[in-house]
C-alpha cells in the first residue's frame, strides 16, 4: 500500500512537469532533487509542505517543456518510488494544491506515463 501511495505522490510530482518552461530535457536527477523536500510532508511527518517542497514542485512543473521530458520525469519517479515506505496517498494528493500549482489531469497511481503529453 505505501509503495501504491508513493507511486502515486511521484505521478503527482511527475504530472506536474506538464507545464511550460523554456529549458530542455529532465534527468533523473533533476526530478530528485526537485521532490526531495516534500518528503516529509508526503510521510505525515509535516503538517504542510515546505517552502522547499513547494519551490522544487514549481521548478518541475516548468521544467519539461515537451512530451518526451515529461514521460522521462514519470519513469523516473516510477523507478524510485520503490524505494520509499510510508507515503500518506491524501497528502500526496494535496501537494500541488497547497503548493498552489494546477494540474490539469486527476492525481492517481493509474497515471501512465506514455499517455503525458
Amino acid at each position: 500500500m505505501a509503495r501504491v501511495a508513493l507511486l502515486a505522490v511521484f505521478t503527482v510530482l511527475a504530472a506536474l512537469a506538464v507545464a511550460e518552461m523554456a529549458s530542455g530535457a529532465v534527468t533523473c536527477s533533476d526530478v530528485t532533487s526537485a521532490i526531495a523536500p516534500c518528503m516529509s510532508y508526503a510521510t505525515g511527518q509535516a503538517s504542510s509542505p515546505s517552502a522547499g517542497c513547494c519551490s522544487g514542485v514549481r521548478t518541475l512543473n516548468g521544467k519539461a517543456s515537451t512530451s518526451a521530458d515529461r514521460q522521462a520525469a514519470c519513469r523516473c519517479l516510477k523507478n524510485l518510488a520503490g524505494s520509499f515506505n510510508g507515503i500518506s496517498m491524501g497528502n500526496a494528493a494535496n501537494i500541488p494544491g497547497k503548493c498552489g500549482v494546477s494540474v490539469s489531469f486527476p492525481i492517481n497511481n493509474n497515471v501512465n506515463c506514455d499517455n503525458l503529453h
